[in-house]
């Protein structure tokens, strides 16, 4: 997990940063929000290039001149991207589709909104090639996710940008590799023998799932956006040395909220040593006593382990969940 230092030649990486999401996301995303008012067309700035610019500050190495039909980075870095920002909402009273600018449904007047939160990474795994790829030939895999940090709160003036690195060859990233060989092999292979002349639609890898945990994700980027929709401000809280061994970094704690009752159950059977530094104001035998019983209150468990960390998560495997689906039909207009 050693990025390769003779190929890392971008210096001040920071104010470079800074700068590339200021001129290339956030300055050219205020002018669609402003044309959105009057066009009512989504502002929506897609991220894929700009997030390879961003791939190449944070890590310090050069694209591959390959213009995405090869290499995103010299070192052979795989670069995903991914915005939840200005995400198309639904209303819930007629089901049209409402800008999040829009703070009532325009077809039929209505503020009950559900506010969309499921963009996500896609994988392209359609040959052995490209499976090979992902989990042999590159050495890592780099993540970059825009979103709103409260979004709960439906504060959509504050953005959030961050980066993860997966380094797919590693036995600490095992779980990516055997996602992406069980989606080619026993997923988008057996779909096409059941239809030949229908194409199953890329891997998904959404963030902040079981999964994307389990995987063991090391965040190399984080900052945060104020005043996003009018006067942006950045602030970078953590930013990586390119030259860093990422193994030297922790992985994202996964909170334990996502974990079904089986799961929890499996706390029981890990080492005291392991879960009782990562109790809150809990006694470890009381703390296992109580998840013992048939039913486990999920307020209790976040209130006194709101998180696991990646050695208590290395006990627990991949879920069988991974549902082929097919490619969007054709378009058609109302």
């Amino acid at each position: 997990m050693i990025p390769k230092k003779e190929l890392i030649t971008i210096s001040d990486t920071k104010s470079k940063i800074e700068k590339l999401l200021m001129e290339l996301v956030l300055e050219p995303r205020l002018k669609a929000l402003e044309w959105s008012s009057i066009t009512k067309q989504t502002p929506n700035m897609k991220i894929g290039y700009p997030g390879q610019h961003l791939a190449s500050l944070i890590t310090g190495i050069e694209g591959a001149r390959t213009g995405a039909r090869g290499d995103d980075l010299r070192d052979g870095t795989e670069v995903k991207s991914c915005s939840r920002v200005d995400q198309l909402d639904t209303c819930g009273s007629c089901k049209n589709k409402v800008l999040r600018i829009e703070s009532q449904c325009a077809h039929c007047g209505s503020e009950k909104i559900k506010r969309m939160d499921d963009s996500k990474w896609l994988f392209s795994v359609k040959s052995e090639q490209e499976v090979k790829l992902l989990t042999i030939d590159i050495d890592r895999v780099f993540l970059t996710i825009a979103d709103y940090p409260n979004f709960s709160e439906n504060d959509f003036d504050t953005i959030r940008f961050q980066a993860f690195e997966i380094w797919n060859k590693t036995e600490r990233h095992k779980h990516f590799t055997t996602l992406m060989n069980n989606y080619y092999y026993k997923l988008f292979l057996e779909h096409i023998k059941k239809n030949p002349n229908k194409t199953p639609a890329p891997k998904n890898f959404w963030p902040y799932s079981y999964q994307f945990y389990l995987c063991n994700p090391v965040k190399v980027f984080s900052c945060i956006v104020e005043k996003a929709n009018e006067e942006p401000t950045i602030n970078i809280d953590f930013l990586v040395n390119p030259e860093q061994d990422r193994q030297e970094l922790n992985s994202e704690l996964m909170p334990i909220s996502l974990l079904s009752q089986e799961e929890i159950k499996l706390l029981i059977s890990i080492s005291r040593e392991i879960v009782e530094p990562q109790l809150i104001d809990i006694e470890y035998n009381s703390f296992i006593r109580k998840i013992s019983s048939e039913k486990i209150d999920k307020k209790f468990l976040t209130k006194h382990i709101p998180y696991i960390d990646e050695i208590t998560r290395s006990h627990f495997q991949l879920r069988d969940t991974d549902i082929i689906v097919e490619a969007k039909t054709t378009y058609q207009r109302r």
